[in-house]
């Protein structure tokens, strides 16, 4: 039995959701071999083969998959997956683009968002928003798989010493979509997704301006900023800044929820965080019955009070 995990990277950088991926990939037990997907994915693959617990590192390199579109990189993997068991990704906005494709493409259903592996055919999953966990148990040829990142520690980076194949990059299903461009949100704070700290907003901000109160305090603190989909939806800040169910799962060491009365919706996506902190007029507001502590106070008052008093 060997599991095949589909590596998300940047440049020469391995992404940190893959490490979670890979811890989950170990837990299923067998080989984890790793398959870089892109053009000039050496420097890539070199990181790959570092990860700890990585067996061998499967490189498919060619143009036409840059920008790793789904609908190119898909059938790459469908090639690749007749020798594996498992095939696991990442649950984030990377892996529930292509998994879906994968599952689909090899007549599978796919076991989506684990989080935790309870047999190599067997695996726990949250449903409801959260509310109850499931255990899902699989008689698929192969298992395809998102991984919810929170749920499974981050192998090390660095120890391994795998071996790295080169492997046809395969005809493919490359003109069913093409990249046009990418419009980033450039920030000097850490990513949202990974941050130890978060300070959230939610429609109780008011507009998009006040959350320049937030920005202000995430800065002195190190951390990334986020938002309720409330606020999203309002257009205050990108749909990138979105915590939740609908937006990312995450699990800081402190998460700050300014304004969010902690909508189920809301809820799932933060309420793994090991320290959570809310501020909110309502005393009656869902978001405490999560938070370890609570500050019932008007947010325009309280924030830049605290934001003072930080260092």
């Amino acid at each position: 039995m060997s599991n095949l995990v589909i590596a998300e990277f940047e440049g020469g950088e391995i992404r940190t959701a893959t490490l979670n991926a890979v811890a989950a990939a170990k837990e299923i037990g067998g080989d984890v071999h790793l398959a870089v997907i892109g053009k000039d994915c050496g420097p890539a693959a070199e990181a790959a083969a570092k990860i700890d617990g990585v067996a061998k590192v499967l490189v498919a390199d060619d143009a036409a998959y840059e920008h790793q579109l789904a609908e190119a990189v898909a059938p790459v993997i469908v090639e690749l997956a007749g020798s594996y068991s498992h095939v696991l990704a990442p649950a984030d906005t990377f892996g529930k683009n292509l998994m879906p494709r994968v599952a689909a493409l090899l007549d599978v259903q796919q076991i989506s968002d684990i989080s935790a592996v309870v047999s190599p055919t067997s695996f726990e999953r949250p449903i409801y928003a959260g509310n109850a966990l499931a255990v899902v148990e699989s008689a698929e040829k192969v298992n395809v798989i998102t991984v919810r990142m929170t749920s499974f520690e981050a192998v090390a980076a660095e120890g391994g010493a795998a071996e790295i194949e080169q492997v046809s990059a395969g005809a493919g299903a490359q003109d069913l979509a093409r990249f046009v461009g990418a419009e980033m949100t450039e920030s000097e704070r850490p990513e949202l997704a990974t941050a130890k700290i978060v300070v959230s907003g939610g429609r109780g901000m008011g507009s998009g301006e006040n959350f320049a109160l937030l920005e202000s305090l995430a800065d002195k603190l190190g951390a990334a900023v986020g938002a309720s989909r409330a606020a999203v939806d309002a257009g205050f800040v990108p749909n990138d800044y979105q915590v939740g169910q609908t937006g990312k799962v995450i699990a800081p060491d402190l998460y700050i929820a300014v304004g969010i009365s902690g909508a189920i919706q809301h809820l799932a996506g933060m309420k793994d965080s090991k320290v959570i902190v809310a501020i909110n007029k309502d005393d009656e507001a869902p978001i405490f019955q999560v938070a370890d502590y609570g500050l019932v106070a008007d947010l325009f008052q309280a924030v830049p009070e605290l934001d003072g008093k930080v260092g």
